[in-house]
């Protein structure tokens, strides 16, 4: 089984506000992250997919960032892609559809994170196609906790 880990942690407070850096923050279940233009329902992206809710929290793989920079001749943050979590050391796509843990707190991957129109807006570059079908995952909180930058992402294995 590959276990990542968290490199950043980045939050929102408003609805096109810049992203905030953080060590550690609280997670509710069905809500989001504490302090994030999502947690209190205002935030316009709020969707479901399949039914599911998939608005809670997105994740990114740094490599993945790496790369982009690197291929395109850039030299853009990881806080840049607007992503709640940068991990490293595992393959996000590998966890649609599965259940996952960072620090004891159960997550479910729901669909890719593609990147939008507003986001290559944003970094005033071309990202489409170049990050299509890398850009991330949308996920599903299902526990309440504190995760922090270094703990470990698990996927939960079915017995």
């Amino acid at each position: 089984m590959t276990v990542g880990n968290i490199l950043g942690i980045y939050v929102a407070p408003t609805k096109g506000a810049g992203v905030m850096g953080h060590q550690k923050v609280s997670l509710r279940a069905g809500k989001g992250i504490e302090g994030d233009r999502y947690f209190t329902q205002t935030g316009k992206n709020r969707s479901n997919y399949k039914g599911q809710p998939d608005w809670e929290i997105t994740l990114i793989e740094s490599e993945v960032i790496e790369s982009f920079n690197q291929q395109e001749g850039h030299s853009f943050h990881e806080s840049d892609f607007r992503r709640n979590l940068v991990t490293q050391g595992i393959r996000l796509n590998d966890l649609v559809g599965k259940t996952f843990t960072i620090n004891n707190v159960s997550f479910y991957g729901v669909q890719l994170c593609e990147p939008c129109a507003s986001l290559q807006r944003r970094l005033a570059v071309s990202i489409l196609p170049e990050l299509v079908g890398k850009g991330g995952l949308r996920a599903q909180i299902r526990g309440n906790g504190v995760i922090a930058v270094g703990d470990p992402l698990t996927p939960v294995e079915k017995i």
